[in-house]
């Protein structure tokens, strides 16, 4: 029998809006290409972007800090969800949502425990699908002003803490702010002078020159933890990898 009639598409179908949610990235993963071709159509109709995967193993972990949202389907060859899922959950800030067939309790607390944020059973509608998605992206939209998370690094940005894999960095204050203006854009080259006046401000009373030794601090302390986040672009400055 084919997966896909299983799942339905109701009468007047039209796209999620409900709460005017923003287009997202998303990642699902399931091995059932009628599946993925559910998702993606349905989501892309609610407005987002979808990436889709049939195994775990194909996945390059170091680009999961683009999407917004990971669906993940626990029964697949290879890695299953719930190992993929553990061995992401601490570089990973976005939401994981299981997509399971199994209704049996002590799975759900599994997949919980190993830290998805929600699931899905299957078989699931159109409807279902979009709405729980988008609870998941609005509240993430809320709580995003307070954590940024960017090159495996995390930035509590309400306690003004930077931690890898939950180990906190000992950043001093300009330390920290040089990171943080840094990583909030990541991927744009700043002169010394440009970071010297977002952290200080123009009536800072030193000079730019500080900032280089203060990224030659950073450097050393994120080396720790075999870290290099910030690059040196020459002539120019510096930039978040």
């Amino acid at each position: 029998m084919n997966r896909m009639f299983a799942y339905f598409i109701p009468a007047g179908y039209t796209s999620y809006r409900k709460g005017g949610s923003q287009m997202a990235h998303i990642l699902a993963i399931d091995d059932e290409p009628d599946i993925l071709a559910l998702i993606r159509n349905a989501l892309m109709e609610s407005g987002h972007k979808v990436d889709t995967a049939d195994c775990a193993d194909s996945i390059n972990v170091d680009k999961l800090i683009d999407y917004d949202l990971i669906l993940l389907d626990i029964m697949m060859p290879g890695m299953d969800g719930m190992a993929f899922c553990k061995q992401i959950r601490n570089t990973v800030d976005c939401p994981i949502l299981f997509l399971t067939a199994k209704t049996q309790e002590t799975d759900i607390v599994e997949g919980l425990g190993n830290g998805a944020d929600d699931y899905i059973t299957k078989p699931f509608g159109i409807e279902e699908l979009q709405a729980r998605v988008n609870a998941h992206l609005r509240r993430e939209q809320r709580e995003k002003h307070a954590v940024l998370n960017t090159s495996g690094i995390r930035f509590d940005l309400s306690a003004k803490e930077v931690s890898i894999k939950e180990k906190s960095i000992p950043l001093t204050k300009s330390e920290y702010e040089i990171c943080e203006f840094l990583a909030k854009n990541r991927g744009q080259v700043f002169s010394k002078e440009q970071i010297y006046d977002s952290v200080y401000g123009y009536s800072g009373e030193s000079d730019s020159s500080t900032i280089s030794e203060h990224v030659k601090n950073i450097r050393s302390k994120f080396l720790v933890y075999e870290a290099s986040p910030i690059l040196t672009v020459w002539g120019i400055g510096y930039k978040w990898a």
